[in-house]
């Protein structure tokens, strides 16, 4: 199993100490480690994260992209380094990571790729937790080892053409089989589902009833599953996202609610605000780069005032977002609800990375229009970010019932 957290103490004040001021550390390191409940082994759990996006994500973001798929040997890299393991208790082989190293590691991801980051996110909020929640030891015991160590890719099936925002207008149909108790066939339609191509184990949410829906386990390879067509996105295309059909597929029921189901959507609301941090994160970090070292008028762009207005806009939203999204992590690791803070953290989160990556453009100029230069692509990617996991019509509805109830 995947290496765990928890245990030595001292690296993280020492780490601090070391720096000359908080602004040494990058991408608010110091700040996280003060004001936000990081393990020290979490730390330097996240210090592997970080090089291993700089030695291994980064540099091939822009060939996934262009490939549309991540080579099939990352998922084996990411077990062995705990990424397919962070929420899952030790106690089950995982990392036993908190809700705050979580979102702390999709959003160094995210610097890297924010299609991989994605994937993560929904990996370890939602299908994870199927087995730590709902799962039988039996399920545990079939599946868990080859999820964790990248063997088993898994995908979450919620989403069909008739069911977005509306999620229980699912119509996928669950049966039992006869003779054979915690079986069902599954018969519809999901689409939208990202790693679903790829997937050799897709948690799949189906209808039990005219009234109730639950969660199965569905294993991709069979006659009943039938992808039906790749759907291909203008950002984090290298996620295999697409559509299939289930007609008499075979799935082992690990039993929840809907209501139990569509709770853990909470904390996966917090991974996508992390990815989208990480997004305006790198954006930032390259548009004030290029204002430093771009002249016009014969003075850099830096010294620009209608400029300078565009990055402490981007500074100040950036600090704001991670600021809420620290606050609901934490609220979570706390065992707090955190129905109103994961959709205040993923409702400006996500849009700040837009506001964020549209600016850098902007200072870019015509070059960043161009495939030369990565702000484009994190201006494409940062889209999904106020669609996936609900999108910011649906957080604003959220919020104004936790206010108003």
């Amino acid at each position: 199993m995947v290496n765990q957290v928890g245990g030595s103490e001292g690296s993280v004040q020492s780490k601090i100490g070391q720096a000359k001021t908080l602004t040494d550390l990058n991408d608010r390191e110091a700040i996280n480690y003060m004001f936000i409940d990081i393990h020290p082994d979490e730390a330097v759990f996240l210090d592997r994260v970080r090089k291993f996006v700089a030695e291994e994500v980064l540099p091939n973001t822009r060939e996934w992209e262009s490939n549309e798929a991540f080579p099939d040997e990352i998922w084996v890299r990411l077990g062995e380094l705990g990424l397919l393991a962070m929420t899952l208790p030790r106690a089950k082989g995982g990392l036993g990571a908190s809700c705050a190293a979580y979102c702390q590691a999709i959003k160094e991801v995210a610097k890297g790729d924010p299609a991989l980051a994605m994937n993560l996110s929904a990996i370890n909020a939602l299908c994870l937790a199927h087995f730590d929640l709902f799962s039988s030891q039996e399920q545990c015991d079939k599946y868990l080892a080859g999820v964790v160590k990248g063997e088993i890719k898994m995908a979450w099936g919620l989403t069909e053409p008739d069911a977005g925002s509306d999620a229980r207008r699912v119509k996928t149909a669950a049966t039992p089989i006869e003779g054979r108790p915690g079986y069902y066939h599954l018969n519809g339609r999901k689409m939208f589902i990202t790693n679903g191509g790829k997937a050799d184990l897709i948690v799949i949410v189906a209808r039990t009833s005219d009234t109730e829906l639950s969660a199965f386990f569905l294993e991709t390879n069979q006659p009943g599953f039938t992808l039906e067509k790749r759907i291909n996105t203008v950002g984090v295309s290298a996620s295999n996202t697409v559509q299939f059909k289930l007609n008499d597929a075979v799935a082992w029921h690990t039993p929840c609610k809907f209501e139990d189901a569509i709770s853990l959507l909470y904390r996966g609301r917090l991974g996508i605000a992390g990815m989208a941090v990480g997004i305006a994160e790198k954006a930032f970090e390259l548009t004030v780069e290029y204002s430093k070292q771009r002249e016009q008028f014969n003075r850099r762009l830096a010294d620009m005032q209608s400029v300078q207005n565009m990055i402490a806009d981007s500074a100040m939203e950036i600090e704001a977002s991670n600021l809420l999204l620290e606050n609901g992590a934490r609220m979570y690791d706390m065992g707090l609800p955190v129905v109103k803070e994961s959709s205040f953290a993923k409702l400006y989160a996500s849009e700040t990375a837009n506001r964020v990556t549209n600016r850098a453009i902007q200072i870019h100029g015509g070059r960043g229009m161009t495939r030369e230069y990565l702000v484009e692509k994190l201006w494409r990617d940062a889209k999904l970010t106020e669609i996936g996991e609900g999108c910011s019509e649906i957080q604003r509805l959220v919020i104004a019932k936790q206010v108003l109830r």
